[in-house]
């Protein structure tokens, strides 16, 4: 039986730079695949929605740190074309693969910009942001690192902050592997989809990063199929947005 007690530093395949970008790219179809039949890209997007509800306006910018192939951006283009809301989606990654990929699949998505861009060097006045996502990416952050930036976040989101990751769980790493062996195509994605488990996160591990954010209220939940999602509102919010 496989030890979950800690998290793991193990490095994923994918984020070797030099993956050539024919194979990046079967393996964002992977693991878009698995979001849609597992519904983890459903989770962010009803957490953006409760958000703009509570805080209407007529234009949101909407920053996903650690965009991959923008999957996500172009999923919240297609909601916001059915509403009178304006949006501009903004992907930051530091994959130029990654980028070109998400550039490439989001030509029809002109409300949908894509930049390499490190957050922890940008300022509030660099980024105007609404709403901040992250998912499927702290996972890839040490324990050491995801303080930074967790303050990072919560100083660029005028509105709030969803996080949308993985649960460190024994029954999802054994389910996964009968999972990525049916529905799964490539090696890289098969292997990462474990580690990122492995490098997953308990409850208690959430609850120990947001007390070191002050000015912030946090809800957690546990979703299916095994994701923690975490919204941080900052103090920011008790603006008026009408």
């Amino acid at each position: 039986m496989i030890d979950l007690r800690a998290r793991s530093t193990e490095s994923e395949l994918m984020d070797d730079p030099n993956v050539a970008i024919e194979t990046l790219q079967l393996v964002f179809k992977d693991i878009n695949k698995s979001n849609r039949l597992l519904g983890g890209n459903s989770i962010s997007l009803g957490k953006v929605r409760e958000l703009i509800k509570e805080f209407p306006k007529k234009q949101y910018t909407i920053v996903d740190i650690g965009c991959g192939d923008g999957e996500t951006l172009r999923k919240l283009a297609i909601y916001f074309r059915k509403t009178a809301i304006d949006v501009v989606l903004i992907g930051l990654d530091l994959s130029e693969n990654a980028l070109s990929i998400g550039r490439t699949l989001s030509v029809d998505f002109p409300e949908i910009t894509f930049l390499k861009q490190d957050i922890l060097t940008l300022k509030p006045v660099d980024l105007n942001c609404d709403i901040l996502l992250c998912t499927l990416t702290m996972h890839h952050f040490s324990n050491e690192q995801i303080p930074l930036f967790l303050s990072q976040f919560t100083k660029l989101a005028n509105i709030g902050v969803i996080i949308n990751d993985l649960q460190r769980s024994t029954l999802a790493y054994y389910l996964f592997k009968g999972f990525s062996a049916i529905f799964i195509k490539t090696k890289i994605a098969k292997h990462d989809g474990l580690i990122s488990i492995k490098s997953g996160f308990k409850k208690q591990d959430l609850i120990s990063f947001s007390k070191n954010l002050p000015n912030t209220t946090h809800t957690i939940n546990w979703k299916w199929a095994f994701r923690y999602v975490w919204v941080m509102q900052t103090a920011r919010l008790s603006q008026s947005y009408e």
